[in-house]
């Protein structure tokens, strides 16, 4: 029986979206918090199965943490895009990697998964 490994962080970037279908989206900020969820089918020695520290260390050198997120990407930085860019990094180094979810607000997220 497999577990899932799941870590959470947070992060706080500005933003405004292009080509959105409402009124202008103008500039404006977001505690963002991103959920990784990542597979694993044994543990090692110590009983983990990854160890949570590696994958939050990780997120923090990865996240782009007080940033206009409109200068870090080349598309426009929706929570949906930003979701699948993260599952992209994330997929690269832990290939057991189930989804990732990512919460604009406390009500509002995206998920991303293959």
């Amino acid at each position: 029986m497999p577990w899932t490994i799941r870590v959470k962080r947070k992060f706080n970037a500005a933003h405004f979206l292009t080509d959105y279908h409402g009124s202008p989206e103008p500039l404006h900020g977001h505690t963002w918090e991103v959920e990784v969820y990542i597979d694993a089918h044994e543990l090692d020695r110590g009983g983990m199965g990854i160890d949570f520290v590696e994958i939050d260390r990780f997120l923090q050198e990865t996240l782009p943490d007080y940033r206009l997120l409109n200068e870090v990407f080349e598309f426009s930085p929706s929570a949906e895009n930003v979701a699948r860019w993260l599952y992209g990094v994330l997929k690269d180094r832990y290939p057991a990697l189930r989804k990732v979810v990512v919460w604009e607000t406390e009500n509002c997220g995206a998920e991303y998964y293959e």
